[in-house]
């Protein structure tokens, strides 16, 4: 019998799903922030033991983590330099050259990951259309890589001007370096991101470059881990598309792994969506560093080609560093179970973005922590019972999360609490208009160890009555790796326009795309049920940015003209006559589709078991105080009932129903929440 094995490293917890035919097993247990793999051998030799399961009989290991995120987050990635045309060594300081913070003084940019004295520049020049205006100096590059090594480079972005019009001279300078250079780990913008916008390909680049060394050890260890503990089985990668890609892949551009655990969250919220036959979603993802929103509609997600990590400015766009990848579009903020909490010069109570994590953690945890955090407020508040946390193997210190909170104010918990939720019911609502959708009258589906916690209240604030909660919760984006399809995309900018569109040279390009993306794909699945899917990136000339416009294989100048006015009619209610649309950017998709699980059936109404005892329930919406049935997950039957207030108790979890609000246990054994005014 073969398993499959999801692990999700997050910024607190390691999470691990083991999946055998018809019934999974989970884990949960504090990341290793100095060696990550650590706890994924550890949690996994726990797993195996528990289950009985041999680790010869896992056939495939699933992975999503976000220590790519966290290096460009925290600056600690490798010694990273930058090689560039002469005379644009620059650019990457300049960005997009306005202000983010139009009235804010005292702004400041955020710093590139290269600093000025390691960015080479050599004598070369590709024009836009690909010619050559000047050729590459070699001579100069050598001398570049003896910089390089007396600057103790450990990592070499090459981004040349134009180069995703013509790549000769990065592939050159590639190879020169890389036989000057042994040991440096070298990225080329060509390969990484070969898409129009400098500063925006050469931010990905460097990315690259600057976590690449980092990942590239941690999977090699993690793969020398696993397989000393007898799992030979192959591992995939998440990324932040929402696809599985395999180890090489993600060694070699682990910038798409940037967002990687999010994506899986948002899987899983999406098979949900479909077994309950729901059009209209909102994903609510919150662990113990981050929580993390996205719009579901119809089944499909918001897609992006480009996001920013690391922003100086909270939620200011344009304070980040940008990254050009695809990207399953989300809201992530600073609020998670660990998140800090204080009080600002003003006496307002301020949360985040800074976590306690999971050294030394929240104060309650007794691992040394003294900070109050959001962890500690939902303890105080009667949501957390102290001895079952973890399922027992962790409990939590009531006497600590108080004395973190003495200097805060007795009420300071309520305040926590109320001030999280309003803060992520702000998030949702503008990443809501953002994208011209509204929140309420959704269905929520929370996950996440701290989400069910916060789920019922935070669906009052945005409007939202009905909110699900999966089997297994609390490890949720694991569970979402293993309904991820695998696949890859390519993607070419070449500028065209469709009076003169040479539809041949179109398809053998296309061709190229294709075969690069088997290259990845084939490696872990069958040429059988693979699906091919075609973008273009096209807008009206002379505007700045695109829309995302599906093409088939095969379309001619006129049909690819009318498939860009329905799809501008779709997003701006109009078209705009006497304009001409072009290309900018085409991309191709190459994936192994999963598909959606059969619509849940109904099931009998029941009263649920009595409930095993009551803890005190602070409601922070009232400031009232209740006598809440505590219920254990498993003790409830599909089909069982019960009202508010309650805490239903798992492992991994616990889901608040608060007064005035109902639950029910679904033929998925998903918890479903319903407000009853």
């Amino acid at each position: 019998m073969q398993h499959r094995l999801a692990v999700d490293i997050g910024g607190t917890f390691t999470d691990l799903v083991l999946e055998a035919p018809g019934r999974t097993h989970s884990h949960k247990l504090l990341t290793a922030p100095d060696a990550p793999e650590r706890a994924v051998i550890e949690g996994a030799t726990l797993l195996l033991a528990a289950t009985g399961v041999d680790p010869g009989s896992i056939g495939l290991v699933l992975h999503g983590t976000t220590l790519a995120t966290n290096a460009l987050i925290e600056r600690k990635g490798a010694r990273t330099a930058l090689a560039t045309t002469q005379g644009f060594r620059d650019s990457i300081e300049i960005a997009y050259e306005h202000r983010f913070a139009q009235y804010d003084l005292t702004m400041e940019r955020p710093a590139p990951l290269v600093p000025r004295a390691l960015r080479y520049t050599v004598p070369e020049r590709i024009a836009a259309d690909g010619g050559v205006l000047l050729e590459l100096d070699e001579a100069a590059l050598r001398e570049v890589a003896e910089q390089a090594r007396a600057d103790g480079v450990v990592a070499l972005a090459v981004c040349f001007l134009h180069s995703f019009t013509n790549d000769a001279h990065e592939r050159r300078a590639g190879a020169i370096l890389a036989e000057l250079l042994p040991g440096v780990s070298i990225s080329l913008s060509c390969e990484v991101c070969p898409e129009v916008r400098e500063y925006d390909r050469a931010s990905t680049t460097i990315a690259n470059a600057y976590v690449r060394p980092l990942m590239d050890g941690y999977l090699a260890r993690l793969e020398d881990g696993l397989r000393d503990l007898g799992v030979a089985a192959p591992v995939l990668m998440m990324m932040s598309s929402g696809g599985l890609c395999t180890v090489g892949a993600a060694r070699r551009f682990p910038v798409r792994l940037v967002e990687s655990g999010p994506a899986g969250g948002a899987i899983l919220a999406r098979h949900v969506a479909a077994q309950n036959a729901l059009d209209r979603v909102l994903a609510f993802d919150m662990g113990g560093t981050t929580a993390k929103l996205t719009l579901i509609d119809h089944g499909k997600f918001h897609m992006a080609r480009s996001f920013e990590v690391a922003r100086a400015y909270r939620f200011v766009q344009g304070s980040g560093l940008p990254i050009r990848i695809p990207v399953i579009e989300l809201v992530e903020i600073g609020a998670g179970g660990g998140s800090i909490a204080r009080h600002d010069i003003m006496g307002r109570i301020q949360i985040g973005p800074d976590s306690a994590g999971s050294a030394p953690g929240p104060a309650c945890y007794g691992l040394g922590g003294t900070s109050p955090t959001v962890t500690d407020a939902d303890l105080l508040l009667g949501r957390l019972d102290p001895k079952l946390f973890a399922g027992g193997t962790m409990p939590l210190d009531e006497g600590a999360a108080r004395s973190a909170f003495a200097s805060m104010g007795e009420q300071a918990p309520v305040g926590v609490a109320e001030i999280v939720d309003e803060t992520m019911a702000s998030a949702a609502r503008v990443h809501a208009v953002e994208n011209g959708e509204d929140t309420a009258g959704r269905t929520m589906i929370a996950f996440g160890g701290a989400a069910p916690l916060h789920a019922a209240r935070l669906a009052q604030k945005l409007g939202i009555a009905r909110v699900l909660v999966p089997r297994g919760a609390g490890v949720g984006s694991a569970h979402g790796f293993l309904q991820a399809p695998i696949g890859f995309e390519v993607v070419r900018t070449r500028y065209t326009r469709l009076d003169s569109m040479d539809e041949t040279a179109l398809e053998a390009m296309f061709d190229e795309m294709r075969t690069e993306a088997e290259d990845v794909v084939l490696q872990a699945a069958s040429r059988e049920g693979l699906v091919e899917s075609r973008t273009a990136f096209m807008r009206y000339r002379g505007q700045g940015h695109e829309i995302a416009v599906p093409v088939t294989a095969g379309i001619g100048a006129d049909a690819l003209h009318e498939a860009f006015i329905a799809a501008y009619r779709g997003i701006f209610g109009r078209a705009i006559p006497g304009l001409q649309p072009e290309v900018m950017t085409w991309a191709l998709s190459l994936a192994r589709p999963v598909a959606d699980p059969a619509v849940l059936a109904a099931v009998p109404a029941s009263p649920a078991p009595a409930p095993g005892y009551h803890r005190s329930l602070t409601d922070p919406a009232t400031g009232e105080t209740h006598d809440a049935a505590i219920h254990v997950r498993d003790a409830l039957p599909p089909g069982a009932t019960l009202a508010g207030p309650a805490l239903i108790i798992e492992d991994e979890t616990t889901t608040v129903v608060p007064k005035g609000w109902s639950a029910s246990i679904n033929a998925a054994e998903q918890i479903v929440l319903e407000f009853t005014p």
